[in-house]
């Protein structure tokens, strides 16, 4: 005889005080969880990668001196390839705005687009034409 056979053909046990719990309920009790909030976040930062500034030479910086000195005279279609630090890690990426120039700050040291973007001049590695 084993020591399952005197319990094997009793009935279930139900609880008196507390309701029967739904399948879903109790599959969920069993489902996984972040036990660190915020760790995947973490990991996915620090993979995140970001280049560095490129630092031009005398004759890439005057030649963008020389085409923001056209632009000056009248509103032109530009587009200006630039470096955009990062807010969290050193480094950054350099992106490419579009848009008509509606003014040079020669004290602030800024281009400003019709749009509103300003663009630090020092952070210009490339400007064209896109009329």
């Amino acid at each position: 005889m084993s020591t399952y056979d005197r319990i094997i053909d009793h009935a279930h046990h139900t609880s008196d005080r507390r309701p029967h719990m739904s399948m879903i309920n109790r599959a969920a009790q069993f489902s996984p969880f972040a036990a660190l909030v915020g760790y995947d976040e973490a990991v996915m930062e620090t993979a995140r990668l970001t280049g560095e500034k490129i630092i031009l030479d005398d004759d890439a910086v005057a030649a963008i001196n020389r085409t923001l000195l056209q632009i000056e005279s009248g509103k032109t279609s530009v587009a200006i390839t630039h470096f955009v630090p990062d807010m969290f890690k050193s480094g950054g990426e350099y992106l490419i705005t579009s848009g008509t120039v509606k003014k040079i700050d020669r004290i602030e040291q800024t281009v400003i687009l019709t749009d509103g973007t300003s663009i630090r001049i020092d952070d210009i590695f490339d400007i064209s034409y896109t009329d």
